[in-house]
C-alpha cells in the first residue's frame, strides 16, 4: 500500500504530522534524524525500479538529480521542473480540499506535504509525505505529455461541479497515483503511489492477483477505489501520448457518460 493523494477522502483519518512552510529564503531544516529517513528510504527504493518502472520515469528521476543524503529543498525541485514544463511544487498541509488541490494543478504548481514520515511509520503512511510526493510525483512532471494532463485535470476539476469531484479523483488515482504502462517489454509502473512504494511496485508490475485492464477514461471514472490497500484495479496506457491525448480531451464529457453508465460494484470489502 502507498500513500494516497491529497485531497480529504472517506478512509483518510485526520493526520498527525504537520508540514513546515519554507523561510523567506526557501528552505526547510530538517533534523539530522529526517535526513537519515529519506536517505534510508531513497536507497532502499532506487534498486527496486529496474525492471518494474518504466524508462521514462527512470529518465526524469535522473533529470531531477535527488540528493541521496538529505531531504530535497522545494526550491531545488521547482528550478528543475521549471526548466522542463514550467511547472513548480508549493508546500500545503497534508490534506488539503478538492478547490484547493485543482487551483494549484491548473496553475502548474503540484502540492506537497513538507513532513517525512517516521521511523515507526517507515514501511507505510496513509497520507502523502514529501518522499511520496517528491520522489513519487515529480519526475513525470518533467516530461510535457504528463505535465499537460495534470494542468488540464486541474482546469477541469474547477470547472466540474463539486458533486463530481469524486470521480474526478478516480481519474487522477488510477493515472498519477497508480497508473501502469504497456512497453516493449512488458508492462511497467509510472504512478506515485506504485513508485514510492516497494510492495506496491512488485504487486502492481508481478501479482497475478490484481486485474490489470486498458485505459478507458469513462471505466477509469466509473471504478470506486480505497486508499488502504492494495489496489485490485489498474489501468495500462500505451505511452505518456496517451496522457498528453487525454490532456485535450473533454474530460467533463467524459463524466456525463459515465454517470450515465452507473458506477461499477467496488472489487474490495466495503466497510
Amino acid at each position: 500500500m502507498a500513500p494516497s493523494h491529497k485531497v480529504t477522502n472517506t478512509y483518510m483519518k485526520s493526520s498527525t504530522y504537520t508540514s513546515r512552510q519554507p523561510d523567506a529564503n526557501g528552505h526547510i531544516p530538517y533534523s539530522a534524524e529526517e535526513n537519515a529517513i529519506w536517505r534510508d528510504l531513497i536507497e532502499r527504493q532506487i534498486p527496486m525500479l529496474n525492471g518494474r518502472a518504466c524508462q521514462p520515469w527512470i529518465d526524469a528521476m535522473h533529470e531531477m538529480n535527488f540528493p541521496k543524503d538529505r531531504v530535497p529543498q522545494l526550491k531545488d525541485v521547482s528550478e528543475v521542473l521549471k526548466r522542463h514544463t514550467g511547472w513548480s511544487v508549493s508546500a500545503v498541509p497534508a490534506l488539503i480540499g478538492f478547490t484547493e488541490f485543482f487551483q494549484l494543478l491548473a496553475n502548474k504548481q503540484f502540492p506537497v506535504a513538507t513532513f517525512i514520515r517516521r521511523r515507526e511509520d517507515f514501511d507505510y503512511l496513509q497520507e502523502p509525505d514529501i518522499f511520496h510526493e517528491v520522489f513519487g510525483h515529480t519526475p513525470p512532471l518533467t516530461d510535457h505529455r504528463f505535465a499537460a494532463f495534470v494542468e488540464a485535470y486541474g482546469k477541469a476539476g474547477l470547472a466540474a461541479d463539486p458533486k463530481e469531484h469524486f470521480m474526478l479523483a478516480r481519474l487522477f488515482w488510477f493515472t498519477v497515483e497508480f497508473g501502469l504502462v504497456n512497453t516493449d517489454e512488458g508492462i511497467r509502473a509510472y504512478g506515485s503511489g506504485i513508485m514510492s512504494s516497494p510492495g506496491e511496485l512488485v504487486y502492481a508490475v508481478e501479482s497475478d492477483k490484481p486485474e490489470r485492464k486498458p485505459f478507458d477514461p469513462v471505466d477509469v471514472l466509473r471504478t470506486p477505489y480505497r486508499i488502504d490497500i492494495m489496489q485490485p484495479i489498474y489501468f495500462v496506457i500505451d505511452s505518456f501520448d496517451d496522457m498528453f491525448d487525454l490532456a485535450n480531451a473533454d474530460l467533463l464529457g467524459y463524466i456525463k457518460e459515465a454517470r450515465s453508465l452507473g458506477m461499477h460494484e467496488p472489487k474490495y470489502a466495503v466497510e
